[in-house]
C-alpha cells in the first residue's frame, strides 16, 4: 500500500516530520516536503534520495500551500496522504509577577496560528486534490494524519498556548473526518508525548532524566522513527478514522 503512495509532509525538514519522510521513502513512497526551512529540507532530500521534492513555505500561507500542491500534482499527478508535522511551541507563564508584566499576546497568537490555523489551512486545500483520486475497493481516496501533543491533555506551567493550539487539533479531528467521509478521506491525529527531537535538546541533563522517568514503560523519550511507524500504520489500517492516538509510553504529565 505504501509503495508508490504520494505524500505531502509539512515540517519534513526536521524531527518527527523528517523521520516520517525517511520511512515513507524507505517503503517506496513519493514525498513532497513543505517546510519553512528550505535549506534543511533540501539537505534531507539529498541525503535520503528517492522521489522527494521540496516546496519552501509556511503552512499559514494559502499561496505557499497551493504552490506545494501544484508541485505535487505536476510532479506526481495526485496526492494520497497528508502528514501534518509542522508546528510551533513556546513556553511563557501568563503573568510575570517578578517584573509585573503579562506575557506577550503575540506569542499565544503565533502558537494558535501555526498549529491550529496552519494545519487547518493545509487540510482544507489538500483535501481538494486528494478527493480527485480514484477510490480503492473501500471507497478510500486518501488519508490525513495530524500531529497534536499530550500537552493538550496535561499542559504544564507556561504551556497555555501550546496546549490550546494542540487541543484544537484534537477537537477538530472528528468533525473533519465526518466532513470528508463521503469523499473517502480518513482523518487521524497522533498526540505524541516527549520525543527525542531538537525541541528537547536544549533541556539540562537532569531535567531530561527526570522527564524520562515520567513514562512508565519504556522509560525514555520516544524515537522519531516510532512516530513515523505509527503514521504508516494509520495509513495501512482502513478502520482508523476520526481518532486521536496517544503515543507516549503511558506518560502522564505532573506539575514540575
Amino acid at each position: 500500500m505504501l509503495k508508490g503512495m504520494v505524500s505531502l509532509v509539512t515540517g519534513g525538514a526536521s524531527g518527527l516530520g523528517k523521520a516520517t519522510v525517511e520511512r515513507l521513502i524507505k517503503n517506496g513512497g513519493k514525498v513532497v516536503i513543505l517546510d519553512i526551512q528550505a535549506t534543511r529540507a533540501k539537505e534531507v532530500a539529498n541525503r535520503v534520495g528517492g522521489d522527494i521534492i521540496v516546496s519552501a513555505g509556511c503552512i499559514t500561507s494559502e499561496n505557499d500551500v497551493k504552490k506545494a500542491l501544484d508541485l505535487t500534482k505536476e510532479k506526481f499527478g495526485r496526492l494520497d496522504t497528508l502528514v501534518n508535522c509542522a508546528g510551533y511551541s513556546i513556553t511563557h507563564q501568563i503573568y510575570n509577577f517578578n517584573v509585573d508584566a503579562p506575557c506577550q499576546l503575540d506569542d499565544f497568537v503565533k502558537c494558535v496560528n501555526v498549529n491550529t490555523v496552519g494545519t487547518f489551512n493545509v487540510i482544507r486545500l489538500a483535501s481538494g486534490l486528494m478527493g480527485k483520486n480514484e477510490p480503492n475497493e473501500d471507497g478510500q481516496r486518501g488519508v490525513i494524519v495530524n500531529t497534536a501533543s499530550t500537552v493538550a491533555y496535561e499542559g504544564d506551567i507556561g504551556q497555555a498556548g501550546y496546549a490550546a493550539s494542540t487541543a484544537a487539533l484534537i477537537g477538530m479531528t472528528l468533525p473533519i473526518a465526518r466532513d470528508l467521509s463521503k469523499q473517502g478521506i480518513r482523518v487521524v491525529t497522533i498526540a505524541p508525548g516527549l520525543f527525542d527531537t531538537p525541541l528537547v535538546s536544549y533541556l539540562p541533563p537532569k531535567v531530561i532524566e527526570f522527564l524520562k522517568r515520567l513514562a512508565p514503560f519504556p522509560s525514555r523519550f520516544g524515537k522519531p522513527e516510532e512516530f513515523a511507524h505509527l503514521v504508516t500504520s494509520v495509513v495501512e489500517n482502513p478502520m482508523l478514522n476520526g481518532e486521536v492516538i496517544r503515543l507516549d509510553g503511558a506518560m502522564r504529565w505532573f506539575p514540575l
